[in-house]
């Protein structure tokens, strides 16, 4: 008796299981977040790019023919 109940709810568990990977398996929607530490990923952002402008190498000069 303890085998077969074992049994039955290993193929249960098994079946549930196999089924939540399927494209129509139930989707239980996320709750919807406000936005965290916008400022400040906007500030570090700027920051950045900043920082990259400085840093970049600018383009050398073509020198021009004038004859």
């Amino acid at each position: 008796m303890e085998r077969s109940t074992g049994f039955v709810l290993a193929v249960d568990a098994v079946t549930r299981h196999v089924n939540s990977a399927r494209p129509d398996a139930p989707v239980r929607p996320d709750p919807p977040r406000p936005p965290r530490l916008a400022p400040t990923r906007l500030a570090a952002a700027a920051a950045l790019r900043r920082l990259a402008d400085r840093m970049e190498p600018r383009p050398a000069r073509v020198p021009t023919c004038q004859s």
